[in-house]
C-alpha cells in the first residue's frame, strides 16, 4: 500500500455499529498515513491497572465494586498519554476551564478508540481535547448480519475468519494451528438486532453533538474496500 504524508494533525474518532469494520478501517489509515498513531480508552485503562498506576488503582477499585470507571477517570488517562507523547502541554489538566491547545503537527495525529460514546462524554471530551474530524461508518444492517453469520473464530489466538472473504485455507481449521474454529456465543442474528438497535439509540445524539460542531463527516459502503477509498481522499483534502 502506497503512504502519504500529512501536513497537520488530525484528531479522529471513528464512529459505526458494531460489525461496521471500524478496526478495519483504522488499521488501514494507520498504514496509509504513518503518522496516525492510536489511542484506545480500553489498552490505557488495562495497561494503568495492570502497572497499578494511581489512575489503575482508583478505576480497579471503582470496577471491583461494580461500578463503571467515571468519565473523568477515562479523560485523564487519555490525556496523561498524549501529554506523555508530548501531543499536549504538560499543564494541561482535565479541570481545565479551556480544552487544551494540541499540537497541529502531524506526527500527533491520532484515531481515539472506546471513548466517546454518548454525548455527554462528548463534551467532556471538548472541553479537555478538540477532535477535528468524526467519522460516521455507515454499512446496511443486513450486510453486517451476514458478515456475522459467515464469522468463525480461533478462541486461543482471537483469529478472526470470514467465509465470503477470508476463509481459512481448510475449512473449519484455523490456518496456524489447524485446530477447530467455532462461533462466538453472542454471534446469533438476534442477540446482534439487539445491538444495532442499541446503537442507533445512543449514537445519534453523538452524531448530532458532532454535526453541531462542524466536524461529522459521513461515509458509507457495503465493504470494508468499498469505505476505505473514500476515507483515503477526505483524509488526504482534509490534513494532507
Amino acid at each position: 500500500m502506497a503512504t502519504s504524508k500529512l501536513e497537520r494533525a488530525a484528531r479522529v474518532i471513528l464512529v459505526g455499529a458494531p460489525g461496521v469494520g471500524k478496526g478495519t478501517q483504522a488499521e488501514r489509515l494507520m498504514k496509509r498515513f504513518p503518522q496516525i498513531s492510536a489511542v484506545s480508552s480500553g489498552d490505557l485503562l488495562r495497561t494503568s491497572v495492570r502497572n497499578k498506576t494511581r489512575l489503575g488503582l482508583e478505576a480497579e477499585s471503582t470496577m471491583r465494586a461494580g461500578n463503571l470507571v467515571p468519565d473523568d477517570m477515562i479523560l485523564k488517562l487519555i490525556l496523561n498519554e498524549l501529554k506523555a507523547k508530548r501531543w499536549v502541554s504538560p499543564k494541561t489538566s482535565v479541570s481545565d476551564a479551556l480544552p487544551a491547545e494540541p499540537s497541529d503537527e502531524p506526527h500527533a495525529s491520532f484515531i481515539l478508540d472506546g471513548f466517546p460514546r454518548t454525548a455527554a462524554q462528548a463534551s467532556r471530551l471538548d472541553a479537555v481535547i478538540p477532535v477535528n474530524l468524526v467519522v460516521s461508518l455507515i454499512t446496511p444492517v443486513n450486510i453486517i448480519l451476514s458478515r456475522i453469520a459467515s464469522r468463525w473464530v480461533h478462541a486461543p489466538s482471537g483469529r478472526v475468519y470470514n467465509t465470503d472473504f477470508n476463509a481459512p485455507k481448510v475449512e473449519g481449521k484455523d490456518d496456524v494451528t489447524g485446530e477447530p474454529l467455532t462461533k462466538r456465543p453472542d454471534d446469533d442474528e438476534e442477540t446482534w438486532k439487539q445491538r444495532l438497535r442499541k446503537f442507533e439509540e445512543t449514537s445519534q445524539p453523538l452524531l448530532d453533538h458532532y454535526n453541531k460542531k462542524g466536524v461529522l463527516w459521513t461515509v458509507e459502503g457495503n465493504s470494508s474496500d468499498e469505505i476505505s477509498p473514500q476515507l483515503y481522499e477526505e483524509f488526504e483534502r482534509r490534513f494532507a
